[in-house]
């Protein structure tokens, strides 16, 4: 219903508001926005979708000590105080909670439609020319190199590696953005993201380039 919607929309732009710039209310908006292009041609529950996108990082982990229940413990007491029905509440926590990339490095326990859609317009946002200005930003947050040659990206890493990752910004492009274009679920993600994806490869090679000093 469009009343929790824009209830939500509201609480997330006013928690978020002072929030690191890669995951702050402009990118909840991208997500949003992604999820309503994607819903254009996959059908799921919009109101779920809708809901689980506006709410997806209202506490991200990696900027709360890496608890990874505390955003759907938020979520679902904010969806319960608007009377949400208990179902959709407890599908949107489930969505939250399973929608990251590092906890697809683990143990996979849930799916729906619902989730495919919202991961899919969270990983859109990943990539592509916003992708790359995300991963830069975090890195200059996080006060890490931009590249070093002598550190060699880690490929195949567990959830645990992934999570306490220092690595040079260049490296997250192997280790995690030039990896979504083949994770996505939906058939419309997978359009979207070949563009992106050929953009970031396009970005490397200058970089590269620009490096060596040509």
């Amino acid at each position: 219903m469009q009343i929790y919607i824009d209830q939500t929309a509201d609480f997330v732009r006013q928690r978020l508001s002072d929030a690191e710039a890669g995951h702050d209310w402009w990118h909840i908006l991208r997500v949003w926005n992604n999820v309503k292009t994607l819903l254009r041609y996959e059908k799921a529950d919009r109101t779920t979708c809708e809901l689980a996108a506006l709410l997806h990082d209202i506490a991200d982990s990696k900027f709360h000590g890496g608890d990874e229940t505390l955003g759907p413990t938020i979520a679902g007491e904010f969806l319960s105080s608007i009377d949400v029905p208990e179902d959709c509440v407890e599908h949107v926590k489930n969505i939250i909670l399973h929608m990251s990339y590092k906890a697809s490095l683990g143990v996979v326990t849930f799916r729906s439609k619902e989730l495919e859609i919202v991961q899919d317009a969270d990983r859109l946002d990943a990539i592509g020319a916003i992708g790359i200005a995300r991963a830069f930003h975090y890195g200059g947050f996080k006060n890490r190199t931009l590249y070093d040659p002598a550190i060699a990206p880690n490929i195949n890493q567990d959830k645990e590696t992934y999570k306490n990752s220092t690595a040079p910004t260049i490296n997250h492009f192997y280790e995690k953005l030039l990896l979504l274009k083949e994770k996505m679920n939906t058939d419309t993600a997978k359009q979207i993201a070949e563009g992106r994806h050929r953009f970031m490869e396009q970005y490397l090679e200058q970089f590269y380039r620009e490096w060596e000093g040509n």
